[in-house]
């Protein structure tokens, strides 16, 4: 009976952290400044109410497998062959945001490889077609996965405490970031600050409309975090900077953007 409740509570736990970080966007840009933000609109066409309904659906039964896995890496004795410690002092300090930030880059190549493979016709159509139901995503589409694809999802936790050690506050870092940008991701608007465009960062990381290219053409744009695998595989869609520009001369209408630097990919390999 303890592990039952000890089960449920990690469940909704984190069905309210997923009710908190993506209803706290969903509510400030979909309906507390809706005409501020319509400038910042990425499809123009606005998600019905049937769908954030399904989104939400979907995503109760994705934090069912989250927990499921959350369960039996930290509450049953598959936690003693696992590399998770649980003094901070086992390690440097240093270590901690290492650990997360080193867990971001293994997630998006897991992501990347795992994301591209459901993308296989065979595959398509009895798993990632429920998150791409949401062609035009909001917040609530984050954690909307087919209940295959929210293990496959969630095994990223099993493969982090198996190949390096990691202490639990690093996992909870990790994935407190990890689901604040899927929500980005799925914001269905652009909120990226105007130097974003001609900073490093913009060669380096995705933005909103990086995946919600994604979602309206189903091919493409793989990646989670990063652009490096989706630029290394020529799986880039060759329209991201175009669209970006485009989006950013609406939002900043007295800025002059050019896009000589950051050459475009000309081939798209899916």
């Amino acid at each position: 009976m303890e592990i039952l409740i000890q089960y449920i509570t990690l469940v909704a736990f984190i069905f309210l952290r997923y009710l908190v970080l993506a209803g706290i966007p969903f509510l400030l840009v979909y309906k507390i400044f809706t005409n501020k933000m319509i400038k910042a609109k990425i499809q123009k066409k606005i998600a019905s109410k049937k769908d954030f309904l399904r989104e939400v659906k979907h995503s109760l039964v994705t934090t069912t497998a989250f927990g499921t896995i959350a369960m039996l890496v930290f509450f049953t004795p598959l936690k003693e062959y696992t590399n998770i410690y649980s003094e901070i002092s086992d390690f440097s300090i240093i270590w901690l945001p290492i650990s997360v930030v080193l867990s971001l880059i293994i997630h998006d190549t897991y992501f990347y490889w795992m994301h591209r493979t459901l993308h296989h016709p065979k595959l398509f159509r009895t798993t990632h077609l429920v998150h791409h139901q949401s062609k035009n995503p909001s917040p609530w589409a984050s954690y909307s996965f087919h209940i295959i694809e929210s293990f496959l999802e969630a095994f990223i936790v099993v493969v982090l405490v198996f190949i390096m050690p990691i202490h639990p506050i690093a996992i909870a870092l990790f994935g407190l970031m990890s689901f604040i940008i899927n929500v980005y991701g799925h914001l269905g608007y652009e909120v990226a600050p105007k130097w974003f465009r001609h900073s490093v960062f913009f060669e380096m990381i995705n933005s909103s409309v990086y995946h919600n290219l994604h979602h309206s053409k189903f091919k493409g744009n793989y990646g989670l975090y990063f652009r490096f695998w989706d630029r290394v595989m020529r799986t880039e869609n060759p329209k991201y900077v175009e669209m970006y520009d485009k989006i950013q001369m609406q939002r900043f209408p007295d800025d002059v953007l050019v896009n000589s630097d950051s050459p475009q990919r000309t081939v798209l390999e899916v």
